[in-house]
């Protein structure tokens, strides 16, 4: 798959996410923080691909293509301070729709300037054997790209590599740990209501004396 094809389709997983949130009700806490948790690992993955392997490929092979990496880069300084702020924000807190809502808007006017500026000039400039090549480099990034924004890491390389691949371990071994609890909490309560149902199964029922 070329890059610009997999970058939009990671902008439309996104986007899902953002309708599903708007859908949500008032009061569907619970449902809203699985997908504000959802938002941030793909935003998070897909902010580092973008500044790893995709802007480095593209920044400086004409001096459009040039200011616009720079504008990005900076679009996604902001997403990742928005993101790092909702990172273990309540659901129920004050300003948490009120952060994902501005957190909607500025990631759609990122994506509607990179699909309708960036994207064609990339298209333009590269060609097919390069967009294929760096759709691969692509790939490779997102397995081991940091699943948590990370504000004040470099965002350009050299820096931006090696502080690349150790946020994402740190942020993997987190995730895995995160998931194990969660399981082993769901396993706990089957097991307290398992137990509840088979003793009040075999709790012999009260009779009691009909009165004469």
């Amino acid at each position: 798959m070329d890059a610009i094809t997999l970058l939009k389709k990671d902008h439309q997983a996104v986007e899902d996410l953002f309708k599903r949130f708007e859908k949500a009700g008032g009061n569907a806490h619970k449902s809203k923080q699985r997908l504000v948790e959802r938002m941030i690992s793909e935003l998070s993955m897909h902010a580092a691909v973008e500044e790893m392997t995709f802007y480095p490929f593209v920044k400086g092979v004409n001096e459009e293509l040039t200011s616009d990496v720079l504008e990005s880069l900076e679009e996604h300084h902001v997403v990742k301070w928005l993101l790092s702020e909702l990172d273990g924000l309540s659901a129920d807190a004050e300003r948490f729709n009120a952060k994902v809502t501005v957190l909607m808007e500025n990631v759609r006017h990122h994506v509607k300037e990179e699909e309708k500026e960036m994207f064609p000039l990339v298209r333009k400039a590269l060609s097919r054997d390069q967009l294929n090549e760096l759709g691969d480099l692509l790939e490779r990034a997102k397995k081991t790209a940091p699943t948590r924004p990370h504000p004040r890491a470099p965002d350009e390389p050299p820096g931006n590599a090696m502080s690349g691949l150790v946020s994402g371990f740190i942020d993997r071994v987190r995730d895995a740990a995160k998931t194990a609890t969660k399981r082993a909490a769901a396993n706990g309560r089957r097991q307290v209501a398992t137990r509840t149902s088979q003793t009040h199964k075999r709790a012999p029922r009260k009779t009691t004396a009909r009165s004469r």
